[in-house]
Parts: C-alpha cells; sequence; structure tokens
C-alpha cells in the first residue's frame, strides 16, 4: 500500500474497541478482550477508508486527522493529543 498516513492502532477513547490498520491494507480489530474480532482489508482514499471484512460485510469512515468516524464510533489514533485530550483512555 503506498504511503498511507493513517497506518497504526486507533481506539475508542475507552479502548474498548482496538482496530490495527496494517502497512499491508489489512486490517484487524479487537473488542474488549476478543482480539481479531473483525479482520479483512481496507483502502485509504484521501481521508476516506473504505472496509471489506472477510465475513463479507462492507464499511467506511472518515479521518479528521487523528480522529476517525466509522461505525458508529469515534476512534482516536493511539497516543495523539486528540487521544489523550478525550480523557477517558486508560
Amino acid at each position: 500500500m503506498p504511503d498511507n498516513p493513517y497506518v497504526g492502532m486507533w481506539v475508542t477513547a475507552d479502548n474498548h474497541i482496538r482496530q490495527e490498520l496494517l502497512p499491508s491494507g489489512r486490517y484487524d480489530e479487537a473488542r474488549g478482550r476478543r482480539s481479531s474480532a473483525y479482520t479483512g482489508r481496507y483502502e485509504v482514499t484521501g481521508a476516506d477508508i473504505y472496509y471489506w471484512d472477510d465475513t463479507g460485510f462492507t464499511a467506511d469512515g472518515h479521518f479528521e486527522g487523528d480522529i476517525l468516524h466509522h461505525g458508529g464510533y469515534v476512534f482516536y489514533r493511539e497516543g495523539s493529543p486528540a487521544h489523550r485530550l478525550s480523557g477517558l483512555q486508560r
């Protein structure tokens, strides 16, 4: 995948959902104690992300700097100022 500025770990403020965007164009999402709850591939076009889960469903999202809006959730780049300001990280 060409230079993708969004590669890395994205987490909800409470860290319950952890989505890792891998440089290979794959993602791995953990939910609570369930690792690899969702896996699949993704593509980034500009500030938009498109997901194709291994089970067949599709989804999308939109980046705003270190914040990702996806599936009704707000994710933060782990350790970013936006994540620290969310005030709920553990």
